[in-house]
């Protein structure tokens, strides 16, 4: 196994963070240098992506699967339309590992759907420590993390508790039979 030491995901985040900064920079520009500049990022990005597509094609399932579950890995798999899993299991699988971990601070979770590239979701913090707008951002970005391609995640209103309603007073009141007390 090589020893080289790998940068931690918040440090990826920075360095990509900062590659959008100076690309949004140059998109800005005009002119032969700036075209060219982006011509190279686009033809770099061209040859990267057949190189990792040969790297999943030579994988086995095993490989294949741990390759697909790295985050820089799989961002970089969705970003080239190689990504094995489709967006909804992504997803899906994001919202479940969040819920559990909200489960235990007493809030709940759940994957209403993706429509377009916005997902829904229902989250109830009722009683839960933290604020809401900070367990918001984090779902949110858990949910982007798996699923890069996805512009937003949308939280629905919760549904309301169905009310209890006795049935005496739903049927309609009658006289009593002749002869009853």
């Amino acid at each position: 196994m090589d020893d080289t030491p790998r940068l931690a995901d918040a440090d990826v985040e920075q360095r990509l963070a900062r590659l959008d900064e100076l690309l949004e920079r140059v998109e800005g520009m005009a002119g032969p240098t700036a075209d060219a500049a982006l011509e190279a990022v686009r033809g770099l990005t061209e040859i990267y992506g057949e190189a990792l597509a040969r790297v999943r094609d030579l994988a086995g399932p095993e490989l294949a699967a741990r390759l697909t579950e790295d985050q820089l890995v799989g961002h970089l798999l969705v970003l080239h339309e190689l990504h094995p899993d489709p967006v909804e299991h992504r997803v899906a699988a994001a919202v479940d590992r969040i819920a559990e971990v909200l489960r235990k601070r007493g809030a709940t979770l759940e994957l209403v759907g993706i429509e377009g590239s916005v997902a829904s979701v229902r989250l109830t913090t009722k009683g839960c420590g933290g604020s809401a707008s900070g367990i918001e951002e984090a779902v949110r970005e858990a949910v982007l993390a798996a699923a890069p391609e996805l512009s937003g995640v949308h939280r629905v209103a919760d549904e309301p508790a169905p009310a209890f309603v006795p049935l005496a007073t739903l049927l309609p009141a009658t006289a009593p039979a002749a002869g009853t007390p």
